[in-house]
């Protein structure tokens, strides 16, 4: 199959997400995968011109050694607002220019925007569209007099797309009250690859941090998102004397500089330890050399109904999690399957506390790890791969 997929974040440097790992491996198997992307925060990086250039990426891979996908970029204004305006231009003379050189045989997409254009277009050539959803999308655009246009827009991609997969069973029922036809929706969950977790390699990361055996440490990766939870975090572990109790944080974002003040003003620089990202490889190291993760977001409209893909990864090392009590977390996971929950993200240290007290992190971990074991993701991109298929003419 050649496969095309339009998304309006960034493919290298967000990520590895659900997209990553299903394209890659699909490129192992002998399809070629063509992706249009879109640099979206731009703006953080300091980069001369008003105007980006067009820029294509030979033999990508983020999430496995071997994958091989091209990425292309098309060009845009470096401007607030005029960015999304020259999208519509730049993008769609993209896919017309995918659709009449690269020829593919199914779109999929993971944007609003782009994947709006991409169905019209697959339409007209009579090219299946896929649309794959792993967050509410409209509530991600940043300009917040925009999100009421891209809920439209998002909404009638839903309608006119062909099939529309979803990462969780809660994002799938915002699908169907969004306008897809149910009959056309289905779940595809994130994987796991258990042999990436290596019990032994907890040993190198704690030393390298100077933790010794006798701590505890709480572990979150990803983007410092406002929302993710982290300020409250590192404010309740300042408050709690407990001076074995340490947070590792992998990532980078938006909360970065005031996490540095709070370790700073409160002399925490060596319960907290920060870390930028690191080869995707690396990752599972630093997940092992945690004893518990936590995912602390925000209850808001963003986070209700998501589930995200590190959660199956901190399940994967056979580590319990602790989360705010989300909707789309309770639906996925219950309550007896390793991942616990607080109120708030105030309440996770006290939470961590109580799990640390009761001796259960590890009968925790076990269940965690008993849960996602069967979710390989070979498994899962055979899965895709017969959905891409019988979405085709003839399948």
């Amino acid at each position: 199959m050649r496969i095309l997929v339009v998304q309006e974040s960034d493919w290298v440097e967000v990520g590895p997400h659900q997209s990553h790992h299903l394209m890659e491996r699909l490129s192992q198997r002998g399809h070629e995968i063509h992706v249009i992307d879109f640099e979206i925060r731009w703006w953080a990086h300091k980069k001369n011109g008003f105007f980006s250039r067009r820029k294509v990426i030979w033999n990508y891979h983020k999430a496995i050694e071997g994958g091989n996908v091209t990425v292309i970029r098309p060009a845009f204004i470096r401007a607030r607002i005029l960015d999304y305006a020259s999208l519509i231009f730049s993008h769609r003379s993209e896919i017309e220019k995918q659709i009449r050189e690269f020829q593919p045989d199914v779109i999929v997409g993971f944007g609003i925007l782009n994947a709006n254009m991409a169905i019209r277009l697959a339409r007209k050539h009579d090219i299946p569209f896929i649309y794959y959803i792993i967050d509410e999308l409209h509530r991600l655009v940043p300009e917040k007099p925009l999100q009421a246009v891209a809920r439209v827009l998002e909404s009638r991609n839903m309608e006119a797309a062909d099939m529309v997969l979803s990462i969780n069973e809660s994002l799938r029922e915002y699908t169907i009250m969004m306008g897809a036809d149910p009959d056309k929706t289905g779940v595809i969950r994130a994987g796991v690859d258990l042999d990436a977790f290596n019990p032994g390699d907890w040993k190198a990361i704690r030393a390298k941090y100077g933790i010794r055996d006798d701590e505890i440490v709480l572990f979150f990766m990803g983007w410092l998102y406002e929302f993710s939870g982290l300020k409250e975090v590192t404010q309740a572990l300042a408050k709690n004397r407990d001076s074995k109790i340490k947070l590792l944080i992998l990532g980078k974002g938006d909360l970065w500089d005031m996490l540095q003040e709070i370790r700073r003003v409160h002399g925490l620089e060596d319960r907290i330890i920060m870390e930028p990202w690191v080869p995707y490889r690396e990752v599972p190291k630093y997940i092992m050399a945690a004893d518990i993760c936590i995912l602390p977001a925000y209850k808001n409209e963003i986070m209700m109904n998501i589930v995200p893909i590190k959660m199956y990864e901190y399940m994967a090392a056979g580590k319990p999690v602790l989360a705010t009590s989300l909707p789309g977390l309770i639906k996925e996971f219950g309550e007896t399957n390793g991942v616990l929950y607080a109120e708030s993200s105030e309440a996770v240290i006290d939470k961590a506390m109580e799990l640390i007290e009761t001796g259960d992190i590890g009968p925790e971990g076990k269940r965690a790890r008993n849960f996602v074991k069967l979710l390989s993701w070979e498994k899962l991109t055979d899965i895709f791969q017969q959905t891409l298929s019988r979405g085709m003419p003839g399948g």
